[in-house]
């Protein structure tokens, strides 16, 4: 990293072209609470304390990889996936973490703190949920995806920061671009892409363009509704058979998306009928998916409308 950082400086490009390094959340020892975390012994002041004044003196980011999806079990989903929950409270910090990203960032951040590097800026290097994965992952699917990078993108860039980092924002990269069909490896390995390998869109967490190029655009002519700011919904075409409208609803309510709105007692729950609840998940769908055609032909049983 040195020597790299001396080439940019002859080349007058070192303030164009940061250099620094990733870390996975394996340097810390410790993270729960967050305000206890520290590195583990041994890299701390022999790798990190160096590594870190470097990073200081040419003013570069301290990278490192948190991922609430190799940190959740069944019961800190929620917690991973930034939804209502009871949270976790830092008994030495009395702070209350809602998300686990946030506690995994301070747990870096403290750990930087206790070899005195907390002015060094935090990046996120690598953050990601897969859309598929093997039978036993639960939470793994297309619209959990999509939901946790949607809301990483959201928290990231609002502004608020984490508890021991209030009103702050973080550079952070989404991985991944393209699935990796040919990584080894569990399931969840070769899915966390928003591409798949043939250049289609897996879901949208808003920023595709109106129009998506295909690998292939006339065998597979998948293309988004076009340009137009009018909005669109997903309805049941008329004379749709009922068995195929509730398999619409089995799929999308069996992807994970929030179906409760259409279950008894639920706001949408009435007109108590198989179309108007297929009607809803369908338009869920559609709307969570990016607003791409194919999202919403459900076996030639949908069709998308401009009026409501």
């Amino acid at each position: 990293m040195q020597s790299l950082h001396t080439a940019l400086v002859s080349a007058s490009l070192h303030r164009r072209i940061q250099i620094t390094t990733p870390h996975s959340l394996g340097i810390l020892s410790d993270s729960t609470p967050p305000s206890s975390a520290k590195f583990r012994q041994g890299y701390d002041i022999r790798v990190l304390k160096p590594l870190l004044s470097f990073l200081r003196t040419i003013g570069s980011p301290f990278v490192v990889n948190p991922y609430p999806f190799f940190g959740y079990s069944i019961d800190t989903l929620d917690f991973a996936l930034f939804r209502s929950n009871p949270g976790l409270y830092d008994e030495n910090s009395k702070l209350l973490y809602t998300n686990m990203l946030d506690a995994q960032l301070d747990s870096v951040y403290s750990a930087m703190d206790r070899l005195g590097f907390s002015d060094v800026e935090i990046v996120v290097g690598e953050i990601g949920w897969p859309s598929n994965g093997d039978k036993d992952q639960i939470g793994v699917n297309i619209a959990t995806a999509a939901e946790f990078n949607k809301k990483v993108v959201a928290r990231v860039n609002s502004g608020i920061g984490t508890p021991l980092m209030p009103n702050r924002t973080f550079e952070t990269y989404i991985f991944a671009l393209f699935n990796e069909n040919l990584k080894s490896g569990p399931t969840s390995e070769r899915n966390f892409g928003l591409f798949r390998s043939d250049l289609t869109p897996i879901y949208d967490i808003g920023i595709l363009r109106p129009t998506v190029r295909t690998s292939n655009p006339e065998n597979n002519p998948r293309s988004p509704v076009g340009g137009s700011s009018e909005k669109r919904w997903c309805v049941t075409k008329p004379g749709a058979e009922t068995v195929a409208l509730q398999r619409n609803i089995d799929y999308v309510c069996g992807l994970g998306l929030d179906c409760w709105t259409i279950k008894k007692g639920g706001p949408c729950f009435l007109p108590d009928t198989v179309k108007a609840h297929s009607a809803y998940a369908m338009n869920l769908f559609y709307q969570i998916m990016g607003k791409y055609e194919f999202d919403c032909d459900f076996d030639k049983t949908g069709k998308i409308t401009a009026m409501r």
